[in-house]
């Protein structure tokens, strides 16, 4: 059934006003194919497919809950970089996709976009990472619990929406918000690495999430915690070690 306040939640947590792409990869040097992507209910989801020159592994990346993949460009260049493909897409009703998103709707999406990315020439299914930033990382978890990859990295994410409206929407009563991406029960349940990043700054998520998360989450686990970060600028502020994270991370994932 579905919960009363569920069309002021999608309102409220889905922020795609801002459809134009910004750029696109070639802004930064990347090799990339447009994708369209047909999911199990008829929407069309756009993607770009980003092969690294010296792949040694793949990722599908799931954004946030504003812009389009037109925004996420140089976090792109950064993975190429690292020897990782990426697949990349924009969730129904953002940028070039079609249809309206919902909570369902993001999970239905991710699918098609793993099963885009496995269709890939090259792609070895013992190699693909997911990673997910934000509302991302919800979306990321419920697809590692239906489909496990051999790594989820989880960015200024959240334990679920009810936990997340305490701070984002602290006038809303708990019992109206739905249960939306419960990514503290689902975590529990994942057989999977995981690699958590968060910035002790970050002011739409607090730390806790974090820390909540990688207390349930089963071993191999590693919390990463960037001091004076916020939501948005994690990267930005840490780059450097964001890449030596990374590296060292897939290194023991993936192997050489």
């Amino acid at each position: 059934m579905r919960h009363p306040a569920a069309p002021i939640l999608n309102a409220l947590t889905f922020q795609p006003q801002d459809r134009a792409i910004a750029r696109t990869p070639a802004a930064l040097g990347l090799t990339f194919t447009d994708l369209s992507i047909d999911t199990a209910d008829g929407q069309t989801v756009h993607g770009w497919w980003m092969p690294a020159p010296r792949s040694r592994g793949h990722v599908l990346f799931a954004h946030g809950n504003g812009g389009t993949i037109g925004d996420r460009v140089p976090i792109f260049a950064l993975l190429a970089e690292l020897g990782l493909d990426v697949l990349a897409f924009d969730y129904r009703g953002f940028g070039r996709s079609t249809g309206r998103p919902s909570e369902r709707g993001t999970y239905l999406d991710a699918r098609a976009a793993r099963q885009t990315l496995l269709s890939r020439p090259g792609v070895d299914p013992d190699r693909v990472l997911y990673l997910g930033k934000s509302l991302g990382g919800g979306v990321m978890t419920e697809l590692s619990s239906r489909h496990p990859p051999a790594g989820l990295i989880l960015m200024s994410t959240f334990t679920g929406i009810r936990d997340a409206a305490r701070t984002l929407y602290p006038y809303l009563p708990s019992p109206l918000v739905p249960d939306a991406y419960p990514s503290l029960r689902r975590i529990r349940d994942l057989r999977t690495p995981v690699l958590i990043m968060h910035g002790d700054r970050d002011e739409l998520l607090p730390l806790r999430h974090a820390r909540r998360l990688h207390e349930a989450a089963h071993e191999p686990k590693r919390l990463e915690v960037f001091e004076g970060a916020g939501h948005n600028d994690l990267i930005a502020l840490g780059a450097g070690r964001w890449m030596r994270i990374l590296r060292e991370w897939t290194g023991e994932v993936l192997g050489p």
